[in-house]
């Protein structure tokens, strides 16, 4: 039973944007913090940004903040990440899980690969 599917990925050119979407099973989303992560080609997964089941507590990795946004729309059991000015280095696979994140919830992410 898949808990979590992201969306929205797909091959940029450096200074572009996109947004990714992952809608997940309410009982997953409800009250929970939701996270982005991604793993680049050779690297470990690593954290991007978090919001809380409210929004008004955020967290951004230093390597994305000022062109990254996190949000969500709870009653679409939702989370979004706005990516603005992106870089070679942001190409990874994107996952969404909660925060901190559960075994379980990881799904087959999206990929976004920022080339020219």
């Amino acid at each position: 039973q898949v808990q979590l599917a992201e969306s929205g990925g797909g091959l940029v050119q450096p200074g572009g944007s996109l947004r990714l979407s992952c809608t997940a099973s309410r009982v997953v989303f409800r009250g929970s913090n939701m996270a982005w992560y991604r793993q680049a080609p050779g690297k470990e997964r690593e954290f991007v940004a978090s919001i809380g089941w409210r929004s008004g507590d955020k967290s951004t990795a230093d390597s994305v903040k000022g062109r990254f946004t996190i949000s969500r729309d709870n009653d679409k059991n939702t989370v979004y990440q706005h990516m603005n000015n992106l870089k070679p280095e942001d190409t990874a696979v994107y996952f969404c899980n909660t925060h901190p994140p559960a075994r379980e919830f990881w799904g087959r992410g999206t990929q976004v690969t920022v080339s020219s």
